[in-house]
């Protein structure tokens, strides 16, 4: 069995480099995933506590995670487009994991601004056989309808006490979605899963156990 292997490397991206970290499984994956950050203009890098947990999650479950900065973001070229640019950026990475790990699945989620670039790309790209969204920016976000035609599986993990998106308003957003979709409620957590970052990376690994993409 191949060991655990890190590997950072640049991609094409429309507007210039892409940094990315590559984390391979022990073993060949089972499926090819791209986890994408937190809001930059809030600090968001692809080094958040978050969003390296959630890959370490896929990565201990078979699958190869990428994570990369979007434009403008450490060693990324280009500057911030507020959403725009950066589902151009999400798709770039997307196609690296194609060209690297041809005939895999593919799994696409984030962190906050990232889920909600993910679930943007992700419910219309070709290929992409499932989806998770972290600490979900609803309260942020001014049109949820592309929601309700997303046919990938889709996971949601929220804290309870999320400013952007509590408890209560996921569950009333989720159950008006079409299935598949599941839900994890982490109590006491805030947006950033502080203290309960554990049960964050339970839940994706949880998901990643019952191999969603192959539904």
């Amino acid at each position: 069995m191949s060991p655990v292997v890190n590997e950072s490397f640049d991609i094409a991206g429309p507007a210039g480099r892409l940094e990315a970290i590559l984390m391979l499984p022990e073993g060949p994956p089972v499926a090819a995933a791209v986890v994408c950050h937190a809001n930059p203009l809030q600090g968001g890098v692809m080094h958040f506590k978050v969003v390296f947990r959630a890959a370490k999650a896929l990565q201990q479950h078979g699958l190869a995670a990428l994570r990369f900065n979007f434009r403008g973001v450490g060693r990324s070229e280009g500057t911030h487009d507020h959403g725009r640019g950066e589902q151009d950026d999400v798709r770039a990475a997307l196609a690296e994991m194609r060209r690297r790990l041809p005939g895999l699945p593919l799994v696409l989620g984030g962190f906050s601004f990232g889920a909600s670039m993910a679930l943007r790309v992700g419910c219309t790209e070709q290929g992409v056989r499932a989806l998770f969204a972290l600490g979900l920016p609803v309260m942020m976000m001014t049109d949820l309808s592309f929601l309700q035609a997303c046919p990938p599986p889709r996971l949601f993990v929220q804290g309870e006490g999320d400013p952007f998106g509590g408890g209560n308003f996921l569950r009333e957003l989720v159950a008006r979605l079409p299935e598949p979709r599941s839900l994890v409620i982490v109590p006491g957590a805030d947006h950033f899963f502080g203290g309960h970052l554990d049960e964050m990376q339970e839940a994706v690994g949880t998901w990643a156990a019952q191999r969603p993409w192959a539904t």
